[in-house]
């Protein structure tokens, strides 16, 4: 069993920062790419940011330049750094990693979320 647990949402205002942290843990052999996707109310969940096991990071135009991923990868831990937050950032922030259970098993685990709110 593989287990995603984010921490690190909040409210802040608009231009502030927030640090969000997602720690993989369980029956973990290999991850292949780990990131953070969002949804707002009434909106479909949508990328923010993936980085590979190569370190290969990935960005929608609407965050890059503010938001910076980054990853440790012997703590299976990841990042997200927000810069210069916006209120079209509010939604609720879901982990997700596309992992290796075992050497035969492959699958893609999502966290609980946590919630952002960004106060104009």
């Amino acid at each position: 069993q593989v287990q995603l647990v984010e921490s690190g949402g909040g409210l802040v205002q608009a231009g502030g920062s927030l640090r969000l942290s997602c720690a993989a843990s369980g029956s973990i052999f290999r991850i292949d790419a780990i990131g953070w996707y969002r949804q707002a109310p009434g909106e479909q969940r949508e990328l923010v940011a993936t980085i590979t096991s190569g370190g290969s990071a990935n960005y929608p135009d609407s965050v890059k330049g503010r938001f910076t991923i980054s990853s440790d990868i012997a703590k299976n831990t990841v990042y997200l750094q927000m810069n210069s937050l916006k209120p079209e950032d509010t939604a609720v922030y879901y982990c997700n990693a596309d992992l290796w259970s075992s050497r035969w098993t492959y699958a893609s685990y999502w966290g609980q979320g946590t919630q952002v709110t960004v106060s104009s």
